[in-house]
């Protein structure tokens, strides 16, 4: 069976479970203490030297970096449901995958680790650059159901833990009426599985 290296309140860990749900894939799923620095232990570090949640194992095979073991997950086990075969969507999908690493990790994500977790990240650009993305992403969605083609794709799913859970970094969403809707599609898709909410303090 697979492992998955999770840690409950991380949303690129929900990325992970969110994908192996939609999947219908089980996994052992191993709770790191990241917060109690478990993540930085000898014996983590020996499953991903980076030292971060969330790590895939499966197999002899062990990948980390959530996007890509959803890349991993699609090719493997999915039948292009997820991971569309189509050229021009699949690279409309990676280019989802990108933005969430270079433009929601950075805002919505980090305010939300800010706020909830006490991360020493500046809470104010942080808000801004995730209002940013908030503004583009309720653009894209305009007229559209899904981020990429007429069905949810792992595009939806890399980008909507953090983005659900932004107002606990002090991000509300009720400017961004195309994201909540689309929010709302997410949470009834077959086999969703929800990340927990955490108290959503006032910005």
């Amino acid at each position: 069976m697979m492992k998955l290296y999770n840690m409950t309140l991380s949303g690129h860990a929900h990325r992970v479970v969110l994908a192996l749900s939609l999947l219908g894939l089980e996994a052992e799923m191993i709770e790191v203490d990241v917060l109690g620095g478990e993540q930085r232990s000898d014996a983590f570090r020996a499953i991903n030297p980076e030292g971060k949640v969330p790590v895939l194992t499966d197999g002899d095979v062990t990948i980390y970096e959530s996007t890509a073991i959803l890349t991993y997950l699609a090719a493997k086990y999915d039948d292009g449901t997820w991971m569309p075969r189509d050229p021009a969507l699949l690279a409309e999908v990676q280019k989802w995958f990108i933005w969430s690493a270079n433009e929601l990790a950075p805002g919505a994500a980090r305010a939300r680790v800010i706020k909830v977790f006490g991360a020493p990240f500046d809470l104010e650009t942080a808000q801004e650059l995730g209002r940013t993305f908030l503004k583009k992403l309720d653009r894209s969605l305009d007229g559209k159901h899904y981020l990429v083609g007429e069905r949810a794709t792992f595009a939806d799913v890399a980008i909507y833990s953090y983005v659900a859970h932004a107002p606990e970094g002090g991000l509300p969403l009720e400017p961004y009426p195309n994201v909540q809707a689309w929010i709302s599609r997410i949470e009834k898709l077959d086999r969703f599985i929800a990340m927990p909410k955490t108290p959503a303090v006032a910005a």
